[in-house]
């Protein structure tokens, strides 16, 4: 199975009944780049990247994927390609950690070992322990982990510090570096910490009525 290649937005737009959010926003995303999708609160930077990961739909415009030879990929194949993390998408707190590394790798392959993901988490001591005790900077850290060390090609985040420490900042800061090789990657933020790395912005802020 091919992997994705770049993402066109084709004069993308979504309003929530009949205030438009943004309008007209025109964008390429390809492999071995990476993105910010910048803007004041309330901007629809959230918005935009749940359009772009498909998990809502736009208003008017057209999202296209392609895969390397340039041919477009469907939507059902597209979500194999696809791993993200935002403050809002969920574990499953009934597991511990160990049911949890092994439950997501049935559905998604990633590129380190069990072993490996555990030790750049230093979490090894909270192995057997259910997600619904972890703290919320630990959720949030496992979730980028499991975003980071996948093999997907499409790498999306929103908002990834929140709820982080400033010791797991840096931890972030280091393993994305480490990620970019290969992928499309989207950064949706309003801190330019968690984006320093990106080289081409967005602001959604430009693209009101």
């Amino acid at each position: 199975m091919s992997s994705v290649s770049s993402i066109e937005l084709n004069d993308i737009g979504k309003k929530f009944g009949a205030e438009w959010i943004f309008r007209h926003i025109e964008a390429k995303f390809e492999v071995n780049e990476a993105y910010a999708l910048v803007g004041n609160n309330g901007s629809g930077k959230s918005t935009l990247i749940k359009l772009i990961a498909g998990y809502t739909a736009a208003s008017e415009g057209k999202i296209i994927y392609r895969d390397k030879a340039q041919k477009c990929i469907s939507a059902k194949d597209y979500f194999k390609h696809l791993s993200w993390a935002a403050p809002y998408t969920e574990l499953i707190e009934e597991l511990t950690l160990d049911e949890m590394l092994d439950f997501h790798q049935n559905f998604e392959p990633m590129r380190l070992t069990k072993a490996e993901i555990l030790e750049k988490l230093s979490f090894k001591q909270f192995l057997q322990r259910p997600i619904r005790f972890f703290s919320s900077g630990m959720k949030q850290k496992l979730k980028l982990a499991l975003t980071i060390y996948s093999q997907s090609s499409i790498l999306m985040l929103d908002e990834p510090t929140s709820n982080l420490d400033k010791a797991n900042i840096k931890w972030y800061e280091n393993e994305i570096l480490e990620a970019l090789q290969g992928k499309i990657v989207l950064i949706a933020s309003n801190q330019p910490k968690e984006y320093k790395f990106c080289s081409k912005k967005i602001d959604i802020s430009n693209h009101k009525l």
